[in-house]
């Protein structure tokens, strides 16, 4: 119960967020299509920092074996969604803004300020095990359906810059080679603007959308119940069933690490690819203002039945 006040109340923070980047365009300060700078700022420049500057811990057998099993619950939840989501994208003719504001979480934006506000900075870098694999999903899967591309560009996905700090950071972590104290504070304190310049790109993109067209649109709320309760109780069924939380003294928190940034809300990183590359942004940006509301109930409660079952 205690997680599920604190999450509350982190959510309720970032949708504050939100509000003020709704503020700055009704003010007249900023138009809805400036929010365009800050999504590529966000995509290919905090996120990298947040990304190396996780992986600055020190080499443990313990942190390695954390690592692990953080891959592995990535992974096997990341491809057996997606396998899932794929199959409900065709039964219920969903388009390709709807199948990625689904299957792709918040992971990105919430996972460091909510893993740091209820388990501690320690646990950052788990976190951002499951942002790595998702990550490679979004750059490949994500974009080639937002874009709709027919092929993948491999030699962009291999070299850009989000795949790039992947890489570096992991190869830092395996060296075991920390970065000078003042590049290091640069990094975590770049990266620290995750959490609120994505928010107020959405709320920007909000701001300047017709709210009648939006809360009366029942599409919207279909796609926030795959979203926000489906997809959740289906990873945690597989997470159960996994007894992944039984390989480690710290496996149960492991898992709740990988759990929350899967119940998150759609990703606005599936808003700002729209923006980027010329698909439906504001629908994007809909969906995560709704779902992102409506995760201030549905993550608590997920976490209580977490709590529960594992």
């Amino acid at each position: 119960m205690h997680i599920s006040l604190l999450l509350m109340n982190q959510i309720i923070q970032l949708f504050i967020m939100i509000f003020m980047g709704f503020i700055i365009v009704k003010a007249k300060l900023l138009k809805a299509e400036d929010s365009k700078i800050l999504s590529v700022i966000v995509l290919y420049l905090i996120i990298p920092c947040v990304i190396i500057n996780a992986f600055q811990v020190d080499y443990t057998p313990q942190t390695v074996k954390g690592l692990l099993i953080a891959l592995a619950g990535s992974v096997m939840t990341q491809v057996i969604l997606l396998i899932v989501v794929s199959i409900l994208g065709r039964v219920f003719h969903l388009n390709e803004v709807e199948v990625a504001s689904i299957y792709y979480s918040n992971s990105g934006n919430l996972i460091v300020p909510i893993v740091t506000f209820i388990l501690g900075k320690e646990w950052v870098l788990y976190g951002c095990v499951f942002m790595s694999v998702q990550l490679v999903f979004i750059w490949t899967h994500c974009k080639k359906i937002i874009s709709r591309e027919s092929t993948y560009d491999w030699r962009k996905i291999v070299l850009n810059i989000n795949m790039i700090s992947i890489a570096i950071g992991i190869v830092l972590f395996l060296t075991r080679i920390h970065l000078p104290a003042i590049i290091n504070n640069t990094l975590s304190a770049v990266g620290s603007m995750i959490g609120p310049a994505s928010m107020i790109v959405t709320g920007m993109l909000f701001a300047g959308m017709d709210f009648k067209q939006i809360f009366a649109n029942k599409r919207v709320y279909f796609v926030s119940f795959f979203r926000l309760i489906i997809v959740p109780v289906i990873a945690l069924f597989l997470i159960k069933c996994s007894q992944l939380s039984t390989f480690s003294s710290n496996g149960n928190k492991l898992m709740m690490i990988v759990f929350l940034a899967i119940i998150t809300p759609s990703a606005s990183t599936v808003t700002q690819m729209c923006q980027v590359y010329g698909n439906d942004s504001q629908y994007a940006s809909a969906i995560n203002v709704v779902t992102t509301l409506l995760a201030i109930v549905t993550m608590p409660l997920m976490v209580m039945l977490f709590q529960i079952a594992i």
